[in-house]
């Protein structure tokens, strides 16, 4: 293994904000800081940057940027245009804790220093691949606008059941409802009161059908760009557009991750010890990446109830005395390593 010391002769810490970015350049050699500057957000401050960069260097240089899917996006593609390698920065918070305090000069240099012993192999880059950032747009955007539906629904259930505007609300308002509510016209016979409630339903029915539209579209577009990616892969059991988009996402890139057991660890489905007394016992891991894990839940869930060879599986393994909860966790433990797997030969 080679590491960041062995390989650069210079780490460039960036600790990036909305207006100005802090630059520090420390020494691999020596490890002690050989400058520090702060430069405006724009494109005639980034070239400044890089100048000063160049001009206080010399052999291969590396950037650590805080933030690389944000405030350092731009400066992310101005260093990358330049040659110069760009990875996502972990900066180690010891300073706060030993009482130094905290400044864009400390984060920039903890930025720098945080990489120094750190493998090249083991690096986190930036998503830079076009399709894998439209991916996890269309994600976000994804999440965004069902969260905003989910509100409308929930807001629209609690204004026809405050108001009364003819409706069955014994139950949620269900979609034939919603079309119905959003096809609405004023009426005479309405109070103030109904008037208003009236026309915020038919606002809310509005936002919902909309919402619906907008992550259909999404799906379509997930869908496409999971083929483009991983030709097939959709078409296993239990896997789907948005499953398969959340695991590319998160996957990455060849050698983001370094083998299956960590890719386990990623989504949360390594096994850990939970055992105790005469009870020998193993439960998932809770940690990483969220919206992995609730991917594999999602496909392992759909395999269970409709893949024949999984449902054959759950019987064998039940009447072996493992409970449901074992015998998810084993499956999203194979999952995660089988997916690893097709991804290596996808990507290699």
């Amino acid at each position: 293994m080679i590491t960041v010391s062995e390989k650069y002769a210079h780490v460039i810490g960036v600790d990036t904000h909305a207006r100005t970015h802090t630059y520090t350049i420390v020494s691999t050699t020596t490890g002690a800081r050989a400058g520090c500057e702060a430069f405006p957000v724009t494109s005639a401050g980034m070239k400044s940057a890089i100048a000063w960069i160049r001009l206080c260097t010399s052999g291969q240089v590396l950037a650590s940027v805080e933030g690389t899917p944000s405030y350092g996006a731009s400066l992310t593609r101005a260093l990358t245009a330049e040659g110069i390698t760009v990875v996502e920065a972990k900066p180690s918070r010891k300073a706060v804790r030993a009482g130094v305090g905290k400044t864009d000069e400390i984060d920039a240099t903890a930025a720098a220093t945080g990489v120094l012993g750190t493998d090249v192999d083991r690096l986190l880059h930036p998503r830079t691949d076009g399709a894998r950032a439209a991916l996890s747009m269309l994600l976000a955007s994804r999440r965004r606008v069902e969260k905003q539906s989910t509100a409308n629904r929930n807001a629209l259930n609690a204004l026809v059941r405050q108001i009364d505007l003819s409706l069955d609300t014994r139950c949620a308002v269900t979609d034939k409802q919603v079309a119905e509510i959003r096809a609405w016209r004023p009426r005479t016979t309405d109070s103030v009161e109904q008037q208003i409630a009236r026309e915020e339903a038919i606002d809310l029915a509005r936002g919902i059908t909309a919402a619906a539209a907008r992550v259909k579209l999404i799906k379509a577009h997930l869908a496409e760009l999971d083929e483009q990616l991983t030709p097939g892969l959709q078409a296993q059991p239990g896997l789907g557009p948005v499953t398969v988009g959340i695991i590319l996402a998160a996957y990455s890139r060849s050698g983001r991750v370094r083998n299956e057991a960590a890719f386990a660890s990623l989504a949360g489905v390594s096994p850990l010890q939970a055992s105790s007394g005469n009870t020998t016992r193993h439960r998932l891991n809770r940690h990483d990446e969220r919206q992995l894990n609730m991917a594999l839940d999602v496909i392992v869930k759909t395999r269970m109830r409709f893949d024949e060879t999984t449902k054959k599986y759950v019987e064998r393994r039940t009447a072996q005395g493992l409970s449901y909860r074992e015998i998810k966790r084993v499956l999203k433990r194979d999952l995660a390593r089988d997916l690893f797997r097709q991804l290596q030969q996808l990507f290699s």
